[in-house]
């Protein structure tokens, strides 16, 4: 494994684009796609319109699309997709959320982040939190990352992400960043792939049970 930037050039940019992500193990590319989008703000005109983000996990969002914050896309836009396919849907919706400073964010953008929730459940669509910067939010867990599922306060962010957006602790995963890193470490890195395996399950498992909805 190593530490690689590609989906991070992009991500800070005003007029970010929507962007799907492979992963490639060895020589081979797996068989699924990480779809990229401009974060929300709490302000109706700033950030990615809620609409958007789903359109876009509904498939009607083409990549490279880029995301207007004062205007969502219609079905009138050159790229928005009518009819779309099986592989332009995403049967997973993961909310990056920084644990160091969840306490504080918004009630509005808390409110975006509920209506995005309610639209997609009613498809089935499973939720997750990737909490990041753990290690920022516990000093018994930078001191030593292993400890992080004894630590109080990291269990205490856990359980007021999943009360305040409605996410079951079973699908909330606790990560550090890779910051000022060279070279790969163990312990981070058996968080993030215990996570990704966890997403990639859930995505599998709703397409499966797509002739349901």
């Amino acid at each position: 494994m190593r530490i690689s930037s590609k989906l991070f050039t992009n991500m800070f940019g005003h007029d970010l684009q929507l962007k799907g992500f492979s992963i490639r193990s060895e020589k081979k590319i797996l068989p699924f796609i990480f779809k990229d989008t401009m974060g929300l703000a709490p302000e109706a005109l700033a950030g990615s319109q809620t609409e958007d983000i789903i359109n876009a996990v509904f498939g009607h969002v083409t990549d490279g699309y880029k995301f207007n914050e004062r205007q969502a896309l219609t079905y009138k836009d050159q790229q928005y997709t009518c009819d779309p396919k099986l592989s332009d849907q995403c049967f997973c919706l993961v909310y990056v959320i920084p644990s160091d400073i969840f306490q504080y964010i918004d009630d509005r953008l808390i409110d975006k982040l509920k209506i995005i929730r309610q639209r997609i459940s009613d498809k089935g669509i499973p939720k997750v939190i990737v909490m990041t910067k753990v290690d920022e939010a516990c000093p018994l867990v930078q001191n030593d990352l292993r400890k992080m599922y004894t630590s109080k306060k990291i269990k205490e962010k856990m359980e007021l992400c999943s009360a305040t957006l409605g996410v079951p602790l079973t699908n909330i995963f606790p990560v550090k960043n890779y910051h000022n890193e060279v070279n790969t470490d163990d312990d981070i890195d058996v968080l993030i792939l215990k996570a990704l395996e966890q997403i990639v399950q859930l995505a599998d498992d709703r397409l499966e049970d797509t002739d349901s909805y």
